[in-house]
């Protein structure tokens, strides 16, 4: 089965919470600071594994989590980290941001390895929070969260020379012979069902990757008949041979299917119909006319190539015209790759700074970025933790907020289901 596309949600690990905890010693108060540091989450980690060649593996998974990092502990002991989780995907798979559609990563070399989505650090512990004035805190930073995306996985297949055509044009049997591809063969259409790659051998030092693709059919950049869906792996490929049927056995012109499949693959990108094309025609063992060949050159006004694979003429010419093509094509990026802290922290949601949601007459519920930050910032302890609370979110500005809310002395403030008399 060959899977070429595929949407997860993956989430890297939690930074665990520092600890505010004290040690018994005598003479000191509260005897003495001695939380440790929370450990940090594991981290997503992406690795271009070139065993794979599909998609398969993400079929039944929807969710991928790294490991959450261990509270901190007393006597200034840290906490463990949470491991990482390595996501091994084919070569030439790239990363969006499912909601977005920005391109986040694009692996297409094979064994890279890039940390996709960082854990988070782990909080401080009590004992960092020490000073002369603040002899016994009970206080300690949260671990940092971990970043939670929904992402598309798209495979594009990274090969040197892609073969398009109509179907049954003989592109399967091209492909058979020059190299051990095993492609599909038989006397209908779309016997082909998925791309298959293969190694063309130009002599004992070279070779190049073609890549067979499914054949293309009129409206095939709409979805019809198999093209729209394999189109994205022809993509990368720097050549395009072109194979058309010039035999005209199956009552098709050959002129016309020519300049319609280039008609598809311009509709479906530029960039794509804009490749060097290398023409064949094929079949030309089944061939009554040798002046068809001549007509089809001087209508598309290109020279072309011939050959009849099932009697191995031509063959060599084609592969010999390909690698010359490749030689002096360089290899472009098929869509820009932006840093990717740059670009995550565009689609990584973010809320309102300050909401301040009025629930009943006299009752205000208070939310927002401003208070997950200092929720995620610090562990406060008991009542006094609760006053140090209302004391920092009271210096960033709450009361003028609620104030222009409209919030008089009195009301109820609820915030993260504690609730609070203003005065």
């Amino acid at each position: 089965m060959f899977i070429d596309e595929s949407v997860i949600t993956v989430k890297s690990g939690n930074g665990g919470d520092g600890a505010a905890t004290f040690r018994r010693e005598k003479f000191v108060q509260f005897g003495g600071p001695d939380g440790g540091d929370g450990g940090k989450g594991g981290s997503i980690i992406i690795l271009a594994d070139p065993n794979m060649n599909t998609l398969l593996n993400f079929k039944t998974i929807k969710r991928i989590e790294a490991q959450n990092g261990s509270k901190g502990m007393g006597a200034k002991c840290a906490g463990r980290n949470g491991e990482d989780v390595i996501i091994r995907v084919p070569v030439g798979t790239m990363i969006r941001d499912y909601e977005s559609n920005k391109l986040l990563l694009d692996m297409n070399k094979a064994n890279e390895q890039v940390v996709f989505l960082k854990g988070g650090d782990g909080g401080k512990g009590n004992v960092h929070f020490k000073n002369s004035i603040r002899k016994a805190p009970r206080i300690s930073e949260s671990g940092k969260p971990g970043i939670e995306l929904k992402i598309k996985l798209e495979l594009k297949l990274l090969a040197d020379v892609a073969l398009v055509g109509y179907p049954s044009v003989g592109k399967s049997s091209f492909i058979n012979k020059i190299s051990g591809a095993n492609s599909k063969v038989a006397s209908y259409h779309f016997t082909t069902l998925k791309p298959k790659l293969g190694i063309a051998k130009v002599d004992e030092d070279h070779s190049f990757v073609v890549a067979d693709i499914p054949g293309l059919i009129e409206g095939a950049h709409k979805g019809i008949g198999l093209g729209d869906k394999f189109l994205r792996h022809i993509e990368r490929c720097r050549v395009i041979i072109h194979i058309v049927d010039i035999s005209e056995i199956d009552g098709r012109s050959a002129i016309e299917d020519y300049f319609k499949i280039n008609e598809e693959l311009e509709k479906y990108s530029k960039k794509l119909a804009s490749k060097p094309q290398i023409v064949v025609l094929n079949k030309i063992d089944m061939l009554y006319d040798d002046k068809k060949i001549e007509e089809f050159s001087k209508a598309i006004n290109k020279e072309v190539l011939t050959m009849s694979v099932i009697a191995n003429e031509g063959i060599s010419e084609v592969i010999k015209k390909a690698y010359e093509l490749l030689c002096n094509t360089k290899e472009e990026e098929i869509e820009e790759v932006r840093d990717l802290d740059t670009v995550l922290s565009e689609v990584v949601k973010r809320k309102e700074d300050w909401i301040i949601k009025k629930l009943e007459p006299n009752v205000y519920e208070v939310s927002g970025q401003v208070v997950d930050n200092v929720l995620n910032k610090y562990v406060f302890i008991g009542d006094d933790g609760i006053i140090q609370f209302l004391q920092v979110m009271r210096h960033i500005g709450m009361e003028q907020k609620l104030e222009e809310n409209g919030v008089k002395i009195g009301d109820t403030i609820v915030i993260e289901g504690y609730e609070f008399e203003y005065v």
